[in-house]
């Protein structure tokens, strides 16, 4: 005999699976490296740079009008996102440490690169 929440729950599993399989073409595939890494700077960089990358008071430098930013490389920022700032850097302004690859050591240096690319997208 089910249960009430198995019951009710079996309902739910269906429609998180329908919309699941409605999603399939709108997957990581079909995304361009910007809006993949949009997703992953929302994940991983947001928290102290903020969700629209303007900074975060105390924590992180706005990155849309980093002199910083751009005046590296693509390449040159994936290198420095790999290995960081620590607070006691003269160069850290915030005096907070930036962790390697902003504490999510699982990104790869393609996902970095998304993440480069993206910011590349909201600098004036």
């Amino acid at each position: 005999m089910a249960t009430r929440a198995t019951t009710l729950l079996a309902p739910m599993v269906g429609i998180v699976l329908l919309a699941a399989a409605c999603a399939g073409g709108s997957g990581a595939a079909s995304k361009t490296p910007a809006d993949r890494g949009k997703a992953l700077f929302v994940q991983t960089c947001a928290a102290c740079h903020g969700p629209d990358a303007k900074g975060m008071v105390g924590l992180g430098k706005d990155l849309t009008t980093s002199a910083f930013v751009k005046e590296q490389s693509n390449p040159q920022l994936v290198d420095f996102i790999n290995k960081g700032r620590p607070a006691t850097d003269p160069a850290n302004t915030t005096k907070v440490d930036m962790l390697p690859k902003g504490g999510n050591l699982a990104l790869t240096d393609t996902q970095l690169m998304d993440i480069v690319l993206y910011m590349r997208t909201l600098q004036r």
